[in-house]
Parts: structure tokens; C-alpha cells; sequence
């Protein structure tokens, strides 16, 4: 795990409903457990900030960083998928993206990474598909100054076929089976008792879980593979995460100051 991903995970996981924002020093407390040193921390933040993902605020405890709008959305967005907490608005039909111009390699494969992060597969090098279209897809073309036309289009065929075709899904089910399998004695270890500890436990799982997302799309029951190894690795990333929130809580909020 990087500082950055760190960080991104205490906001996206912690300070966002806790009104999105924290001072550094705040910032350094919570990403001491996960063995970061202060400077670290800082370089972080400050990348970020270059990045257009944080700003600089002044709280009642002193300078701090707050959640950019754009940032806010990424991880609203990463929320929904991480948790599942969104319902199902599969219709039949497919979000078609489509490049008016092919963007040159490096361009496509830039592209090709945010729009995999959003829940899109690839066909072929210069359209992608999604079962649902995404919020930040304007922003990830606009950062690569791509104009692309999207529109939703129903498969002459059968979807599940077009979805295996856009996503390795028996790898990623595969994926899926090896992290229970690895994780299952790591978290299983950790009772709660120390809170620092259930805090860095529970980032480190949240951290590898959120590798899913640059490959898993989010698609519904209907178009997966029978006896889906994702929802048992759904269900036992939920039931651990629960297990361990009141105590990483607890440390979230003695680092911010908070009762």
C-alpha cells in the first residue's frame, strides 16, 4: 500500500461522513498504524492536492485538507461498487462509449485504466461497455481531452456472452477464491481489543478488496457465471468489515479529536 491509496482510502472509508475534511496532523495519527511516517504523509498530500483531489482548508483545529467536488464524486462512486450499496438498474441494455477519434497508445491505455476503474470493459481497442453508464465518465474523457460519443445499445445476442467477451471472468472468479483463501487467517486474526490495530487490519483489507474494482464491473446476478465465487467474497469482506468498523471507529475518531 502507497501513502496516496492510504489516504484516499481514510477519506473515502472515514472523513467523508465525517464532513470530508481533517488537519495533517489528524492525517498522520491515522495512517501512523499503517507505518507511515510523517513526511510521507505530507508528500502524499500535497500530490494529491496537485491532483486536484484535495484543497486546503482552515478548520477549527487548524489548517487542513478537504475532498475536492471531483474527489468527492470518485469516491461516492468507489463507495457504491465497494459496498454493493447501489440497486440494480440492469435493463437489457449496454453504455457504449466510443472515441470520435482512436486516441493514440499511451493516451488509449491511460484511458483504458479510468474507464476500467468506472466499471467499463473493453471491445476491441476503441469501444467500451458498461451495465450501467458512470457519473465520472465526463471527467476521465476531459482529463485526456478525448471526445467520445456514448449512448445505450441492447446486445443482438446473448449478454452473458458479450459480458465474457469485455471482462475475464473466469480469472477474476478465480481472483476472488484466492482472496478469502489468503485473507481468511489475516482478518480472522484481528479481535478488535487494540483499536489501532482493527484500523490498520481493516485499511489493509479494504485496500486489497479495492484492487477489484479496476477489474470487477459491478454486473448483475443475471449476466455471472453460476456459483459466482464474488458473492462469497462479497459476503466475507462485509461480515469482517462490520466485525472490526467499532473499534477502527473508535481510533478514527480519538486521531480527529472527536468523542
Amino acid at each position: 500500500m502507497r501513502a496516496r491509496s492510504a489516504l484516499f482510502d481514510v477519506y473515502g472509508g472515514h472523513l467523508r461522513e465525517r464532513g470530508g475534511a481533517a488537519t495533517i496532523a489528524a492525517l498522520v495519527r491515522l495512517l501512523e498504524p499503517l507505518d507511515f511516517a510523517a513526511p510521507a504523509v505530507r508528500t502524499a498530500v500535497s500530490r494529491t492536492v496537485r491532483q486536484g483531489w484535495l484543497e486546503p482548508v482552515r478548520l477549527a483545529e487548524g489548517p487542513g485538507y478537504a475532498m475536492t467536488p471531483r474527489a468527492e464524486r470518485r469516491l461516492d462512486e468507489a463507495a457504491a461498487r465497494i459496498y454493493r450499496t447501489r440497486p440494480s438498474t440492469w435493463d437489457g441494455r449496454w453504455h457504449v462509449v466510443v472515441p470520435d477519434v482512436p486516441p493514440v497508445r499511451e493516451a488509449r491505455d491511460r484511458l483504458t485504466s479510468s474507464l476500467q476503474l468506472l466499471g467499463y470493459g473493453a471491445l476491441g481497442p476503441v469501444a467500451w461497455i458498461a451495465p450501467r453508464p458512470s457519473p465520472e465518465l465526463a471527467d476521465v474523457l476531459a482529463a485526456e481531452e478525448v471526445a467520445a460519443t456514448s449512448f445505450h445499445g441492447e446486445h443482438e445476442g446473448d449478454p452473458r456472452e458479450l459480458a465474457a467477451k469485455a471482462w475475464d471472468l473466469e480469472a477474476l472468479g478465480q481472483d476472488y477464491a484466492l482472496f478469502v483463501a489468503e485473507w481468511e487467517p489475516l482478518v480472522s486474526a484481528v479481535d478488535g481489543t487494540a483499536p489501532a490495530t482493527a484500523f490498520a487490519a481493516s485499511q489493509r483489507f479494504l485496500h486489497a478488496w479495492r484492487k477489484f474494482l479496476f477489474r470487477d464491473p459491478g454486473l448483475p446476478r443475471e449476466l455471472l457465471p453460476a456459483g459466482w465465487p464474488g458473492l462469497a467474497a462479497a459476503e466475507f469482506f462485509d461480515r469482517h468489515t462490520a466485525r472490526l468498523a467499532p473499534a477502527a471507529r473508535r481510533f478514527v475518531d480519538d486521531s480527529l479529536g472527536t468523542d
